[in-house]
């Protein structure tokens, strides 16, 4: 496979914006910076910042045991999903393959971006369909989008499914792992090396507890990264970002703490929820939520609501009708949750 046959012809040609910090770039040196236009006063954030985030990519890929030139940082996932549109989907032309129920953002930046969505639902059980997968592929096909552990069901997708389409799906296979670190499966960044159409996704929203600064990570060849950061703003993660991603991400022992004490969470809500009179099903997770179908998904939520706690409804969605979304809370939370569904079962 060559990835260059997928890059749309104008990325190709174009050259990027190059800013002031891309043309000097040692800005620990004592330098009188008068390049970029900035207010000269310090008050912490008057410079702009790292536009390539050297210092985080350097801690992550100390983390992942791979090289800073495999990732790319973004201003969220989304950002990045958005990069990965605009480098491989001509518009008005090319399509992607989704598979619902899944992340509701592919199929918003497919039609921002004028690219039609070819869906294949999942399986009853939540996998996907394979055979069905690859026969809908043609010249046009250039992505496709596996979210695993999946949003919404909460399920990892079959590893030797997923390996199959990687090997036989003739174009870029996004794997969004957002919510990896509660899945007892391994991250595909063990294999990244061995598929050059592979693109990983992951953030810090989730298990790092960061869903406010913003901070999306991509991880692929180092072909893909580089085409990308020919697109991407020239200071798309802010300074303040860059920082609490640094605090954060030198307490990995923090982190882990809070993992297994939503894991645990997770396993007690599990057990706890099918002894709800209305609860019908708990299906299995591999995320910080859990989806249950429940008799009546819009009235228990109204109820929900009424009682002062605030979950998802995924009715409206393929293969969960009747379902709603419940995040792993605090003990307190949770328990909260419990006692709430037995006052108003």
């Amino acid at each position: 496979m060559n990835i260059q046959d997928f890059i749309r012809d104008n990325v190709k040609a174009l050259k990027p914006y190059s800013s002031a910090r891309d043309e000097y770039k040692d800005a620990s040196t004592n330098m009188v910076f008068l390049d970029a236009n900035e207010n000269p006063y310090n008050n912490g954030v008057n410079r702009y910042p790292d536009p390539q985030q050297t210092s985080v990519k350097a801690v992550l890929a100390q983390q992942k045991g791979m090289s800073k030139d495999n990732i790319l940082l973004g201003n969220g996932s989304d950002e990045v999903l958005d990069l990965i549109f605009r480098a491989f989907c001509e518009p008005n032309r090319d399509r992607v393959i989704t598979l619902p129920p899944t992340y509701g953002m592919y199929e918003v930046l497919a039609n921002v971006n004028a690219v039609e969505v070819i869906k294949i639902n999942l399986t009853d059980s939540f996998q996907p369909k394979v055979d069905e997968i690859l026969n809908s592929v043609d010249q046009f096909s250039k992505i496709l989008f596996l979210c695993s552990p999946n949003n919404p069901s909460g399920n990892s997708f079959n590893a030797k499914e997923v390996e199959k389409l990687l090997i036989n799906f003739n174009g870029i296979v996004v794997i969004d792992e957002a919510y990896i670190d509660f899945s007892e499966q391994k991250s595909w960044l063990n294999r990244l090396g061995e598929f050059q159409n592979l693109i990983i996704t992951q953030t810090l929203s989730k298990a790092h507890g960061m869903a406010g600064i913003r901070l999306g990570i991509c991880y692929a060849s180092k072909e893909i990264i580089s085409v990308l950061n020919k697109i991407k703003p020239p200071y798309n993660v802010n300074e303040l970002t860059q920082q609490k991603a640094l605090e954060r991400l030198s307490k990995p022992d923090d982190v882990a703490k809070e993992i297994q004490n939503i894991l645990q969470q997770r396993n007690w809500l599990n057990t706890t929820l099918e002894k709800i009179s209305f609860v019908e099903t708990v299906y299995p997770s591999d995320a910080n939520f859990v989806l249950v179908k429940v008799d009546n998904a819009s009235k228990r939520y109204n109820e929900l609501i009424k009682k002062g706690i605030v979950v998802r409804n995924r009715t409206n969605q393929v293969g969960c009708k009747n379902c709603l979304r419940f995040t792993i809370g605090t003990k307190t939370e949770n328990e909260k949750l419990i006692e709430t569904l037995k006052t108003v079962s």
